[in-house]
């Protein structure tokens, strides 16, 4: 399965999930978004006020379930068969999904359910997070570490969330952006950093169309 595997990591406002989704339609296969599924699994818990600790939200996510079901060519987060799509892009999952993503248990999990995943769709997969490359699939055929400037990875999440470009604002949102970092790179649990054998792709000035490109073209040359 490791064979058609492309992972993509890096921190958080990097362009991961967009990159590997246009990544995955210029090669035909799907794609597999992690945070999504951690988000999903957060989104369940803050619903049902249970305490953010392992074994209440390993128990819930089983309960539920809580997944990535596979749709045409990629897959949508469900809770109990309901596509939440948007609902975990809120603010309130946003601000708990590092603290429910830095739990043991709850990694090993969503890194079996990842797995699962894959498996449904044949032709390979683009998985984008932040241990894709390491723990995930530490044998996917290609490994991409997608990284920013900390001024332009906030210039992009206001773009995605459709926040005003206000000195303000996205000195707010800056701030978030680092904690998420910090979070994420200190974590004892599977922490942001780079696969030894990944590709490192400073993205800060790149037309979006020439990293896609650029992975598509090392991707093509191995999965002849």
């Amino acid at each position: 399965m490791a064979s058609r595997v492309i992972a993509i990591d890096g921190p958080a406002g990097a362009g991961k999930s967009t990159t590997a989704e246009a990544v995955a339609e210029a090669l035909g296969i799907a794609h597999l978004d992690s945070g999504a599924l951690y988000r999903a699994v957060t989104l369940a818990s803050l619903d049902a006020g249970i305490p953010l600790c392992a074994g209440t939200i390993v128990s819930l996510a089983h309960s539920l379930p809580v997944r990535l079901a596979l749709v045409r060519n990629g897959f949508r987060p469900e809770i109990a068969g309901v596509d939440v799509t948007r609902a975990v892009r809120s603010e309130r999952v946003t601000a708990e999904v590092s603290q429910v993503a830095a739990i043991p248990e709850v990694r090993e999990w969503a890194n079996r359910e990842l797995w699962h995943a894959a498996t449904q769709h044949p032709e390979g997969v683009v998985s984008d997070g932040r241990d894709i490359g390491t723990v995930v699939f530490p044998d996917a055929a290609l490994k991409v570490f997608l990284t920013a400037t900390s001024t332009e990875r906030t210039r992009r999440r206001a773009r995605q969330v459709g926040m005003a470009e206000e000195p303000e604002q996205l000195s707010r949102l800056a701030g978030e952006l680092q904690r998420r970092d910090d979070l994420d790179s200190s974590r004892e649990v599977a922490p942001l950093v780079p696969a030894t054998d990944a590709m490192i792709l400073d993205t800060t000035g790149m037309r979006f169309e020439d990293q896609v490109a650029k992975i598509v073209s090392r991707a093509r040359k191995l999965f002849k």
